[in-house]
């Protein structure tokens, strides 16, 4: 198949030996990884940092989720104009940048200046995020861009694995400081790979000439009933991840668990399920629609909550692989309908999304986390549940027509 020009210049040009639009899922899969690594990383070393810090599981787990405060500021701003940045210069430069908190964490001397070093990762690793969406749509076909977005979600599935496996093996071999050493190591390798990679791009003549105010693009999107049901389902979907992933660390390394800190990085495993998974998100949401995959999405989920209550680790671990699976999933699906679905101003509806998303994690962790040091575990888990069903309820309002749904299934 002839391949465009937009997807070849995707592609890295020392690979292109390769199919390219192979190349560019790959490269972009990378990108995801590198810019998502530090985000949940940290949720692996839980009780260390609780330890180190003399705090309680919420106050550090809040402190940990601080970062989707500066990623959900930062998708907004972006969003508005992000026509005016030079997409591959955005990219690199917010992932050097995001070296910089990264290091400084190993310093941070209290639990104040950790919160404010989270924040500010959040920041650039939200800049590079929604530069890295507005790069691929921009460059690639619908059909084209749906792979390519689904191979930087997968990039994220990666990161939430191999994060947390470095983080915890890290920790457990050189100490707490070393940690955030090698993580500023991997931001400045992901703006390396960008530099490389990605061509560069002048901002889109287009959006400049014809964007609406900031006000105006949010109002219109806001007053859209299908977004506004899709940017709650953001919220929640993290709201569910973060408070759930947060806080069974806890679990893991009490009685009658007792698992160890090295132990707790292996238990990661449980989101290798999820990287085969959520690449078939884009193509089966253009095949039955959106609200049946995100009712299948989140009922999956639902079913490994009870797990995640067993005494059992084998149990608690089959819980976790239908958790990461059903809202990895359900994300990749619902990034894609906002996509789709805004016909105007889409990075300002993006921003959107990722700020009602990220808003939702901080949420999750804050709710969940209070839930869990008063009440304990169980009832912590029967919030998720009721989240998980508040998302079931709005997904009915992104139903779509017969005949919307078969002209997005044409080639």
């Amino acid at each position: 198949m002839q391949q465009t020009p937009q997807l070849a210049r995707l592609g890295m040009q020392s690979l292109d030996s390769r199919p390219m639009h192979e190349v560019g899922a790959l490269v972009v899969g990378i990108i995801g990884f590198l810019t998502l690594v530090d985000l949940f990383a940290a949720q692996a070393i839980l009780p260390s940092l609780v330890r180190a810090y003399h705090v309680t599981p919420a106050a550090m787990g809040f402190a940990v989720n601080a970062s989707t405060i500066g990623m959900a500021l930062s998708a907004l701003f972006v969003g508005l104009v992000s026509h005016r940045i030079n997409r591959r210069l955005g990219i690199w430069l917010s992932l050097a940048l995001l070296s910089i908190p990264t290091t400084l964490l190993a310093f941070a001397p209290d639990l104040p200046a950790f919160t404010l070093l989270r924040i500010t990762q959040g920041i650039f690793m939200s800049a590079a995020f929604t530069l890295t969406i507005a790069y691929a749509g921009e460059r690639l076909s619908p059909q084209q861009t749906a792979v390519a977005l689904a191979a930087y979600i997968t990039g994220g599935v990666a990161s939430n694995l191999v994060g947390r496996l470095i983080a915890a093996g890290v920790v457990s071999t050189f100490g707490l400081s070393a940690n955030f050493f090698v993580f500023a190591a991997l931001n400045l390798l992901g703006a390396f790979l960008v530099y490389v990679s990605l061509s560069s791009m002048d901002p889109m003549v287009e959006s400049a000439a014809g964007a609406r105010s900031p006000f105006a693009a949010w109002g219109g999107h806001l007053r859209h009933p299908r977004l506004r049901a899709s940017f709650g389902i953001g919220y929640l979907i993290l709201f569910v991840f973060i408070g759930a992933f947060t806080y069974i660390n806890f679990v893991l390394v009490s009685e009658p668990l007792n698992l160890s800190t090295m132990t707790l990085g292996v238990v990661y495993l449980v989101f290798l399920p999820s990287m085969f998974t959520t690449p078939l998100a884009g193509r089966a949401a253009l095949r039955f629609g959106t609200a049946p995959v995100l009712w299948a999405s989140l009922a999956i989920a639902a079913m490994g909550l009870p797990l995640v209550l067993a005494k059992s680790v084998p149990l608690v671990l089959a819980g976790l692989v239908l958790l990461g699976v059903g809202t990895f999933f359900a994300q990749a699906a619902a990034t894609g309908f906002v996509g789709r679905t805004a016909m105007t101003d889409r990075a300002a509806a993006s921003g959107l999304y990722l700020a009602c998303y990220y808003l939702g994690g901080l949420s999750g962790a804050a709710i969940i986390g209070q839930i869990f040091d008063r009440l304990g575990w169980g009832p912590a888990v029967f919030g998720l549940a009721a989240a998980l069903g508040l998302a079931a309820v709005l997904t009915v309002q992104l139903r779509e027509r017969h005949a919307a749904l078969a002209e997005r299934r044409r080639p």
